[in-house]
C-alpha cells in the first residue's frame, strides 16, 4: 500500500497555487512540501493544515494505491 498525492496537485492547478504558496499558506515547512512531492507520507496535523488552507476534507487530498492488486 502506497499513497499518492495527484488529488492535492489538482486542487493546486484548480485554485491556480503553486507549492510555495500552498507552504505559505498551510504554514507548513518545505521537507512537508518535498515529501508530498514525492509521494511519501506525512504526518496528520499537515494534511489537516493542508486541508484547512485548501478549503478542503483531509481525504480529499490523497488517495492509496494497493500495490499486491498488481501482483
Amino acid at each position: 500500500m502506497r499513497i499518492q498525492y495527484n488529488k492535492l496537485w489538482k486542487i493546486l492547478i484548480d485554485k491556480n497555487m503553486k507549492k510555495v504558496d500552498l507552504k505559505d499558506a498551510a504554514q507548513i515547512s518545505s521537507n512537508s512540501i518535498a515529501k508530498l512531492g514525492k509521494n511519501e507520507p506525512v504526518r496528520m496535523d499537515v494534511l489537516m493544515k493542508i486541508a484547512a488552507a485548501l478549503d478542503c476534507k483531509v481525504e480529499d487530498l490523497f488517495e492509496t494505491i494497493d500495490d499486491s492488486r498488481n501482483s
